[in-house]
């Protein structure tokens, strides 16, 4: 397929060039291993990747990425908690130092809440389950009769996501020690402006 072949192409593109400069990094991750500092949760969309984004090198970030950047509230029962597993490794494993929620536009998690999206499933779709985490946001968004919704829903994933977080234990224990600090932030991809919450005021300002 012509698809994997330029996967392939852009991998040898790699391999005889970014990493021939930096190779003295993947040998010392290859023999330390890995001690990010930064945790990102993004979503799973093709156009916003994290480490174009931010211009990351290997080693810099512990990334997650998932449908619409959620991160479900805390609980221990029954399910794979993939997410959580992450989250966990991330922070007691890795001791990540930041946390960044990096929301983005046209997000198709953020559209499939306000309009469905069963996806042929026959009235089973895990997409509608997941994005199921910011049911309550959508309803306040939509009862503020917004002119955007979906860019208004996108901005208060972010906060949800930031909420959620605050529901494990042992991020509230890091956090109130000092040791990990919360993010949220929001890409723009037309205009490829990053937004950066202000969690004191609830606004997100351009960087």
């Amino acid at each position: 397929m012509p698809e994997f072949a330029s996967l392939i192409e852009g991998y040898k593109r790699f391999r005889n060039d970014a990493y021939v400069k930096q190779k003295a990094r993947f040998d010392a991750l290859a023999s330390d291993g890995q001690s990010p500092p930064v945790m990102i949760i993004s979503c799973c969309d093709s156009r916003v990747d994290p480490a174009t984004v931010f211009d990351t090198v290997p080693g810099q970030v512990f990334a997650l990425r998932n449908v619409a950047n959620l991160v479900p509230p805390y609980e221990i029962g029954g399910g794979l908690h993939g997410v959580s597993a992450a989250i966990e490794f991330g922070v007691l494993g890795l001791e990540v130092r930041h946390i960044v929620i990096l929301g983005h536009a046209q997000c198709g998690g953020i559209t499939a809440s306000l309009s469905g999206s069963d996806l042929g499933q026959q009235g089973h779709s895990f997409v509608d389950k997941w994005v199921g985490i910011i049911d309550e946001a959508r309803q306040a968004v939509l009862a503020s009769n917004t002119d955007d919704p979906q860019h208004a829903l996108e901005l208060e994933t972010v906060k949800v996501s930031l909420a959620n977080l605050r529901t494990f234990p042992f991020i509230v224990e890091r956090e109130k020690a000092g040791l990990l600090k919360l993010h949220g932030a929001y890409f723009g991809i037309a205009e490829g402006e990053l937004h950066v919450l202000d969690e004191t005021t609830g606004v997100f300002t351009p960087q």
